[in-house]
């Protein structure tokens, strides 16, 4: 008899937790495993991309009124005789305006939503928080299973949350999954007393499947040096740098264009910088692609300006590319790079960051290298499924 087994998520838009969860429903056994995914929002550039396998529940139709302005999602739970959810709302959105903490109060406001939620009727084997925050609170607070397990895509202490808030979350999982080795050391370190429940288990990448989907062609054939990033565009990406590094590569001769690949809310911001840089046409905000690979095919250089990640799926995908990489010295980046083997590590400063690509610009023989080492690297993490697989089996473990 298969195992029922449930995935919770905010939503598939384009990011790499959202990425990593779909790589990990198309690897999963669907004969030992009856798989449903519950969404917060049916909504974002993954969606189709649901295996035909998964039974996708319905989108929670409360959860609409915290996606709303205040006052129309207080007059419309107060039209169909909600005032419970009306009063919720209030609350929440008052906490919004008057915390300057974003994410905990995203933490805060949990308890809020969480009133307005109904719980999933359904019996579960297994259910998996699979992302920070929401996802994981839901499958704390609404779903009944056997076994219940968390995953941290990020680096936890740079994601400024409230660790005694999560203790008591964290407290009733029975494992809690991240996706690097420095990650794990970084939630033993900040929750000792639940050390023993941190596994690690590597995101899904699929070399085959990039190099296939690489070969679409896209209009990158501009004699330039083409420097490619993909990401959020948000305050962890760093992408600001990567505008001041391009200013001056065009101060010092440089014939460059950078490609920026992803979406987020300092869209506003990086356009303004590229407009008083004067670099419009030369730093290009593609938005989001429902496929990257063949603009960091394209790419003479790939770089992640970041300011922290957990593991970037990004670096490895440009890694199976055999692109020359580039990346801040945010904590996590030696689990991924070794520095002048198979990339290029720099401290997190535009003056850096412009050191390390002109190096690879002007150094042949270093692109060369390290294009070669990772032409000899085995990339594919597809077996990382067996390490969900033995997690699944194994009896909680207690305090």
């Amino acid at each position: 008899m298969r195992k029922k087994v449930l995935f919770i998520m905010n939503n598939l838009s384009c990011g790499g937790a959202e990425k990593a969860l779909i790589s990990l429903l198309e690897t999963m056994d669907y004969s030992v495993y009856d798989v449903d995914l519950f969404l917060f929002k049916h909504e974002g550039l993954f969606l189709s991309k649901i295996p035909e396998q998964v039974h996708l529940l319905e989108e929670p139709p409360e959860y609409k009124y915290y996606d709303m302005s205040i006052k129309k999602a207080v007059l419309d739970c107060l039209k169909i005789g909600r005032l419970d959810i009306a009063l919720s709302r209030a609350i929440a959105g008052y906490m919004f305006k008057s915390k300057k903490n974003r994410v905990r109060c995203e933490q805060r406001v949990w308890k809020y939503i969480s009133k307005s939620l109904k719980n999933i009727d359904k019996k579960y084997d297994i259910a998996v928080g699979y992302l920070e925050n929401n996802p994981i609170y839901f499958c704390i607070d609404k779903v009944n299973a056997n076994k219940k397990i968390g995953f941290i895509h990020n680096d936890y202490d740079k994601l400024g949350m409230d660790p005694l808030l999560d203790q008591k979350y964290f407290e009733k999982l029975d494992h809690l999954v991240t996706v690097s080795e420095e990650c794990g050391n970084i939630l033993k370190n900040r929750f000792p007393i639940y050390q023993h429940k941190v596994e690690v288990m590597h995101n899904i990448v699929s070399p085959a499947t990039i190099n296939k989907l690489s070969f679409e062609q896209v209009n990158m054939k501009d004699k330039v040096i083409k420097l490619v990033s993909v990401g959020r565009l948000n305050y962890q990406k760093g992408f600001e740098l990567a505008i001041e590094t391009c200013k001056e590569l065009v101060q010092n001769g440089y014939p460059v264009k950078w490609y920026i690949i992803g979406e987020g809310e300092e869209r506003g911001k990086l356009e303004k910088m590229i407009d008083d840089n004067n670099l419009q046409g030369i730093v290009i905000l593609l938005g989001i692609k429902e496929n990257p690979y063949p603009y960091i095919k394209e790419a003479d250089i790939y770089v992640q300006p970041s300011r922290f990640e957990g593991k970037s799926i990004a670096i490895d995908e440009a890694k199976i590319l055999q692109k020359p990489i580039v990346v801040t010295n945010f904590n996590t980046a030696k689990d991924q790079i070794k520095h002048n083997e198979n990339g290029i590590i720099v401290d997190m400063n535009s003056r850096s960051i412009f050191e390390g690509i002109t190096m690879l610009i002007d150094d042949e023989e270093l692109r060369n290298l390290l294009k070669n080492n990772l032409s000899n690297e085995e990339l594919g993490t597809e077996s990382e499924i067996n390490k969900l697989y033995t997690i699944f089996e194994k009896k909680g473990q207690m305090m």
